[in-house]
């Protein structure tokens, strides 16, 4: 198992001998503006550019996970950059629809009970992207869908992966980790945070980092997710200070190997 990590949640998981581009948000640095109604919205993202080694004009991966709809987890020039005949894996039915509107032609919905491909198992998990209470009410408001997933690969000879997507440290990913007893995990980590009350975390923070590495104590962790949307809270070096034995911080274009 190799995870290429490309920038923010965009990652390459070569599992089995095949490759998957997970959330490919593909635009150059500084073209969107901050999300209003986010902490540092004035400050325009991706902070910054893909790595100069990452070709989008030659993306030949053998399937496309999209964890969930959300504008810096999928772009336009994904869609341009993309074979519209990839087999592309998504979390329901409105996401669907909406790749399908993309010219995307093999579109497949993930399932919690399974999901075959080429040998491998493809499983569905379930996320609080921030409290579902809180954050819900405040995505539809603006018309955003609030749902995100996770997907955990399984395959004879491989050690499990979970990536855990767009998710806080609650009961969701503490249920994946208990029934898959994955060997490493991908967490998405900068936490991002909304003006909601206090402030409102949509991924994990620190607090959380701390919780799943004590949670998870035989597994693997990846810190993804960093250093790159305008709303971010938390930084590579912040992780790092915590000098956890279990997490492992890449840094843009840094391939992993397990």
């Amino acid at each position: 198992m190799k995870i290429h990590q490309i920038r923010n949640a965009t990652i390459i998981v070569t599992y089995n001998n095949k490759r998957f581009i997970i959330d490919p948000w593909l635009m150059p640095k500084d073209f969107m503006p901050g999300f209003e109604g986010a902490v540092n919205s004035n400050i325009r993202q991706p902070r910054v550019d893909l790595p100069k080694s990452f070709d989008t004009k030659n993306l030949s991966p053998d399937a496309i996970i999209l964890t969930h709809f959300h504008p810096d987890h999928f772009d336009e020039f994904a869609v341009e950059a993309l074979d519209k005949n990839i087999p592309f894996f998504v979390q329901n039915e409105t996401d669907l629809n909406i790749i399908k509107n993309f010219g995307f032609k093999d579109i497949r919905i993930l399932s919690s009970e399974g999901t075959d491909f080429e040998n491998i198992k493809l499983f569905k998990t379930q996320c609080q992207h921030g409290r579902r209470e809180i954050v819900k009410p405040m995505c539809e408001q603006m018309g955003m869908p609030y749902d995100a997933s996770g997907v955990v690969f399984k395959s004879a000879g491989e050690k499990t992966l979970y990536v855990a997507g767009d998710t806080i440290w609650c009961d969701e990913p503490k249920n994946a980790i208990d029934k898959y007893n994955p060997d490493v995990i991908v967490i998405n980590s900068c936490g991002a945070t909304v003006l909601v009350g206090d402030g409102e975390r949509l991924i994990m923070d620190i607090d959380d980092v701390k919780s799943i590495s004590n949670y998870a104590k035989h597994s693997i962790i990846v810190a993804s997710h960093m250093d790159t949307v305008s709303h971010l809270t938390v930084t590579r070096d912040d992780i790092k200070k915590l000098n956890l034995g279990n997490v492992v911080i890449p840094e843009d274009d840094e391939i992993l190997e397990f």
